[in-house]
Order: C-alpha cells, then sequence, then structure tokens
C-alpha cells in the first residue's frame, strides 16, 4: 500500500500541478481531462485485453435466444429453456469483460483517490475543534493505552482530557487555534506516529485518514501507516463533516459521478475509432 500510494502521489502531484485546483473552473478542468484520459486508457484495455470475437458471438447467441422466445411465446418450456440459456449467456459475456476490469482498477482507483484528496475538501477554519481517535494495533503491540501520549505543535491543543478504552482506542478533543499544515505526534513507547491537521489557508490536498487497513488506498492525503507500527489508525472527526474537512463545491460523491459520466461518455464516442464492442 505505501508503495502505491507513494507512486501514485508523486506522479500526480507533479501532473496535476499545472491545473491549480484553488477555484472551481480550475477543478473542473482537471476532472474533465482526466475523466478523458481515462475513458481513452479503457479503450485501450478493452481492446487489447477484452476478448472481442467471444463478446461479439455470445452477444449474437443471445439475440438468437430473444427471438426464439419472440417466435415460440406458446412453448412455455421453450421460454424457459430460452430464458435459462440468456441468462448462462450473460454470465458468459461478463466473463469475458473481467480482464480489462481488472487491468483498469489500479488506475481508476489512483486517479480517484488522488482527485478527491485534492479537490473534494477543504481545510478546516481556524477555531474548528475535533476528536482525534487512535486505534492500536495489538498484533504490534501489547502497551495499554494509558501508555499513549499526544505531543502537539504550536496552534493546536487539548480542549479535554483523552477517553481510553481497555481494547487500545482512545480520543482526545483538540482545537485549531492557528493556520497550518499541522503534524501530531503519537507517542506509543518509543514510537512516535505522525498524523497531518490542515487549517486554513488555501485549498489544497488534505490528511483525511492514516490507517493499515484498505481505506488507506482511497485516502492518500498522508502515507498509509507500516504494517511494524503501533498505530491501527488515526483519524481527526469534525461534527457536521463525514470525512473531518468540509467538502469544497465538488464533493467525494460529486467526483466520482463526474469521473463515471465523462469516462463512459468519452469511450462511448471513441468505441468505434478503437473498434471496441461490448
Amino acid at each position: 500500500m505505501n508503495a502505491f500510494n507513494s507512486i501514485s502521489t508523486a506522479l500526480f502531484d507533479v501532473l496535476l500541478a499545472p491545473f491549480g485546483g484553488t477555484s472551481l473552473w480550475q477543478v473542473w478542468l482537471s476532472l474533465i481531462v482526466w475523466s478523458s484520459i481515462f475513458g481513452v486508457l479503457a479503450m485501450v484495455a478493452f481492446k487489447y485485453c477484452s476478448f472481442q470475437g467471444a463478446i461479439e458471438s455470445t452477444k449474437n447467441q443471445i439475440k438468437v435466444h430473444l427471438y426464439e422466445i419472440r417466435l415460440f411465446s406458446d412453448d412455455i418450456i421453450g421460454v424457459v429453456v430460452s430464458t435459462v440459456k440468456i441468462l448462462l449467456k450473460n454470465v458468459l459475456y461478463l466473463s469475458n469483460t473481467l480482464l480489462p476490469v481488472a487491468v483498469m482498477m489500479a488506475p481508476m482507483v489512483a486517479m480517484l483517490a488522488q482527485l478527491e484528496a485534492n479537490y473534494a475538501f477543504d481545510p478546516v477554519a481556524v477555531g474548528t475543534e475535533a476528536v482525534l481517535t487512535v486505534k492500536l494495533d495489538r498484533e504490534v503491540t501489547d502497551l495499554p493505552a494509558t501508555a499513549v501520549e499526544l505531543r502537539l505543535p504550536a496552534g493546536v491543543e487539548i480542549t479535554r482530557p483523552p477517553v481510553r478504552t481497555p481494547g487500545g482506542e482512545i480520543a482526545w478533543r483538540v482545537k485549531a487555534t492557528q493556520a497550518g499544515d499541522h503534524v501530531l505526534g503519537i507517542a506509543v513507547g518509543g514510537t512516535v506516529v505522525d498524523k497531518g491537521w490542515a487549517v486554513g489557508g488555501e485549498p489544497r490536498k488534505v490528511p483525511v485518514l492514516r490507517t493499515k487497513s484498505l481505506w488507506g488506498y482511497l485516502y492518500p492525503g498522508e502515507t498509509p501507516l507500516p504494517a511494524d507500527s503501533p498505530v491501527y489508525s488515526a483519524e481527526l472527526s469534525v461534527a457536521g463533516f463525514a470525512r473531518g474537512y468540509p467538502e469544497r463545491e465538488l464533493g467525494e460523491g460529486d467526483i466520482i459521478l463526474v469521473f463515471i459520466l465523462v469516462s463512459m461518455a468519452v469511450g462511448f464516442v471513441l468505441m468505434k475509432a478503437f473498434g471496441v464492442k461490448f
């Protein structure tokens, strides 16, 4: 996970830089361009990785069975048999498209994750209070939750004492008193795990979640936690914000929707040019 996110982040930090992203039109331009690029890549993947001959043959067989149902609608047994054959052929049809879908999965996740990280959220305002929730990885450390300390930079302060559970979960209420890209230190024994917090200033990539779980692929604002880290996850939550940060004009759902619609439209337009059949 660390390698995947590090490579995609380094690449997209360069590729997205020319678009800016502080204004809405810049976000739209970047989103349309990268969605279109993905649509082209998808056509290349389907052309060279799918079984085009098998797809065409299967579609023709499905049409034959549909005609059978229309022509022999009075034959109940025949209709049932033809319907079962159609269902089986649909399974075969879908199986012929699995390889290009698998090939495109990694670039799709990378593109969407980077677009969301850069454009979906704004930094929180100065004065915001948040709850920092830390979960220990019990497969790595057996230290009690009481042994975990929070080290704060200038501009962030603790407003309430921490709440700890026997299962290794700790929650602090913290407040941002100054703008900046703050780094909160979670000290577990001799290890200090960093958690970022973007406060105030211009729109930019924000660190939503730091974790060992697969969710780390979707939130590349900061590096995932390594396997030997005593911390399993660290996340800041703010009342009223689903991911701890206010959404921009184009939020998570909007970016996903635009990406899918634009890439599909581009693929549909270029389908004949690439000789791709669905």
